[in-house]
């Protein structure tokens, strides 16, 4: 009789621990795997157009991981570098003029372009803020990002109703890398105090990763609720 108990015990210490254990190892062997991938994607990327004197695999008995991805970074540093002064930009500007006379070609290079430097831009907050709207109906809140405000034509045509609009992403859980282009008023986005980051955390896991801390002005925000309850429960 004393037996059932102690295995029923034994088991739920055994499957604990693997739970423990998995929740370690499984997202370092995720993350371990994704980034060796990536290093892998970019050597074959990169290392093909090394002159063979100037690539490691080469002459070593082994291939080097990462070399192409580092010399990927340091080219395009360098690009950076030139361009960033007079010849540079010359030589720059020559070749985006050529570019902007082939047809198709001009279409994706602009487009691609403009992406790059809303998103990369130092003084863009481009995606970097999180926000709440009502969707799909009024009452059911969706978690989205802040893209930009309304500009162009659009900007016009909301300016001329009346609107300020801002533009979302509606990412879907859980991959969230397709979604919807939404505008909204500005005033029906509730902006989050959470970083675009810990909000993706929380659409990939479906809400099950939610940040574990809470802004200051929060946290002293819950401390005061319970005294002010109390103070409205007394008689």
């Amino acid at each position: 009789m004393t037996d059932k108990p102690a295995r029923g015990f034994l088991a739920t210490r055994l499957r604990n621990y693997f739970l423990t254990g998995l929740i370690i190892c499984a997202p370092l062997a995720i993350t371990v795997y994704i980034t060796w991938s990536f290093i892998l994607w970019a050597d074959s990327w990169v290392k093909p157009y090394l002159p063979f004197d100037y690539n490691p695999d080469n002459f070593l008995p082994y291939p080097v991981p990462g070399f192409g991805l580092l010399t990927a970074l340091m080219l395009i540093t360098l690009v950076g570098f030139f361009a960033a002064n007079l010849i540079g930009r010359s030589i720059v500007n020559f070749g985006e003029s050529l570019l902007s006379r082939t047809p198709l070609v001009r279409t994706i290079y602009k487009g691609l372009k403009q992406i790059f430097q809303t998103v990369l831009q130092d003084q863009s907050n481009s995606f970097k803020k999180a926000g709440l709207i009502e969707y799909p109906s009024p009452g059911l809140w969706s978690l989205v990002f802040v893209a930009t405000d309304a500009k162009g034509e659009l900007a016009v045509k909301f300016r001329d109703r009346g609107l300020d609009m801002v533009a979302v992403f509606l990412p879907p859980t859980p991959v969230p890398t397709a979604g919807f282009l939404i505008f909204v008023p500005r005033e029906k986005i509730v902006l989050l105090d959470m970083s675009a980051e810990d909000a993706a955390k929380m659409l990939i896991s479906g809400g099950l990763v939610v940040p574990e801390q809470l802004p200051a002005s929060l946290q002293s925000e819950l401390s005061e609720q319970p005294r002010t309850r109390r103070f409205l429960n007394r008689p």
